[in-house]
């Protein structure tokens, strides 16, 4: 019998060790103290934009490889089909319905001119010969919101922003919303220019972006924010950081480098074929590039959690000047359909997310904010935001979590699109217009392209998850549209 415990002793000391171990991985990967997050937002860049989505004509190299060595998420969307408030809802977690930023805010030069009290709008717009007024859009995000710049810099975390912002004038940038650092980000919903000095056709003084000053006659603007990035990456080396790399890139004005365009035209067309937006999409590929090989070059790469991802769905334009293709989802920007709202994510971080894996659950814009939270404390509580924390998902990319998710967009746009509500709940997905006009509901399992309506073939169905939108608008405060 003594010879036996004699033998155990080593062996139970061993599991002791073990399990220690264990558990100290798994500490470190719940509170990771010195963790660094980038988040990298790019402006219209469509589902399949990218080579990892399923482009046959962009070449994207390095974000392909950023996917290699992260979670590709399949069913990732944004919280609007238009810019603005999907921005608001990255920072500050919540619903567009709940911000009162729903549609894109109009710069100064486009009329964006807040009252001399300092308020956002109320009351309605009266739309014409429309059957709807529509809830006033805010002409920005209230200082009152907390940002995810903020709750980090309350966890010593030094703050950067560079490039597109769009969510209000000079008061409500983003050095007054928890950055430390604002290079290029403004009221502009787009540059007026891709070339330094980034000067406006039409010689409008307002439209400018006032705090990118003019380095390099000729300098493309994707280029600059690059290197704008890396040297914020650099000079914060030593401290934890979280920088928001929200580029212009792929808004228009389209305007790429003429080599690249030359490039493009020289190759064989696919389903997408615009050269002067392949170029676009290259030279943003080149600045993710950039930033990953800062990362390796300082050391880097293992403490910090990078998000790529978009503001809404890709700009299709028109059968006459294609702009890009979302193929095969329906439609584009700007529209309740999976061409609007459903976008590439990609997530890594070395060690802790597994690599060169596809997660399908449906993720949306707000739950950046609770993930990086939890990531960075340990533990979050999601009653706070309306976005959830995604680690167990990213850990376990392999299941599928189901959830409901939902959209608001209570205003007209064009001539074609009128106020709606929309909600995915498992594979069925149902739009309904507040105009009165016919609901649809799709099987986004079986139909991702959105062809087949089948809100007449299961009317119960369809009242089941209306019944959940409304509930889910009145607990959101949804501003909404009404009968005149």
């Amino acid at each position: 019998m003594r010879k036996i415990i004699l033998l155990l002793i080593p062996l139970l000391a061993c599991l002791i060790s073990c399990s220690e171990k264990k558990n100290s991985s798994y500490r470190k990967q719940d509170i990771a103290e010195d963790l660094n997050i980038i988040v990298i937002h790019v402006d219209d860049l469509g589902w399949t934009d990218v080579g990892a989505f399923g482009s046959d004509y962009y070449e994207t190299p390095n974000i392909d490889k950023l996917a290699n060595q992260g979670v590709k998420f399949t069913n990732s969307y944004a919280a609007a089909a238009i810019c603005s408030p999907t921005r608001a809802a990255m920072l500050t977690g919540k619903h567009p319905a709940r911000t009162g930023i729903t549609d894109w805010i109009r710069a100064r030069f486009q009329g964006g001119i807040i009252p001399e009290d300092g308020s956002n709008p109320q009351g309605y717009d009266e739309n014409g010969d429309r059957p709807l007024k529509t809830p006033k859009n805010y002409l920005y995000m209230p200082l009152s919101e907390v940002t995810i710049a903020e709750l980090l810099k309350e966890r010593g975390y030094q703050t950067g922003h560079i490039g597109k912002w769009h969510l209000g004038p000079e008061e409500y940038f983003p050095e007054n919303q928890g950055f430390d650092v604002n290079i290029g980000g403004c009221d502009l919903g787009q540059p007026p220019s891709y070339f330094d000095p980034y000067e406006p056709f039409n010689g409008n003084e307002e439209y400018i972006i006032p705090n990118l000053p003019s380095r390099k006659e000729g300098e493309y603007l994707t280029d600059r924010e690059g290197d704008e990035a890396v040297k914020f990456i650099a000079e914060n080396k030593e401290s934890k950081f979280f920088l928001q790399w929200a580029s212009y890139t792929v808004h228009t004005p389209l305007m790429a480098k003429d080599e690249l365009v030359d490039k493009y035209d020289s190759l064989e067309k696919g389903k997408q074929d615009n050269a002067v937006y392949a170029a676009m999409v290259e030279s943003l590929d080149d600045n993710v590039g950039k930033i990953m090989h800062a990362l390796d070059s300082l050391g880097l790469t293992d403490n910090t959690l990078l998000i790529f991802t978009s503001d809404n769905g890709g700009l299709m334009g028109n059968p006459n000047s294609q702009v890009t293709n979302n193929s095969p989802l329906r439609s584009q920007k700007g529209y309740p359909y999976e061409g609007g709202i459903r976008v590439p994510t990609i997530m890594r971080w070395p060690g802790n997310i597994p690599a060169g894996k596809t997660s399908k659950s449906p993720i949306i814009t707000m739950d950046i904010l609770p993930t990086v939270l939890r990531y960075v404390d340990g533990s979050v509580d999601e009653s706070k935001w309306d976005g959830k924390d995604l680690s167990t998902v990213i850990s376990h990319p392999e299941k599928e979590f189901k959830r409901d998710l939902f959209w608001h967009f209570p205003h007209y746009r064009g001539r074609d699109v009128v106020p709606y509500s929309i909600i995915r709940s498992g594979d069925f997905k149902l739009i309904k217009y507040h105009d009165g006009s016919e609901g649809e509901l799709y099987d986004l399992k079986n139909d991702l392209g959105e062809n087949e309506n089948l809100i007449s073939e299961n009317p119960e169905l369809a009242r089941e998850l209306e019944l959940k939108l409304e509930e889910w608008l009145i607990d959101t405060k949804a501003k909404m549209p009404v009968k005149k």
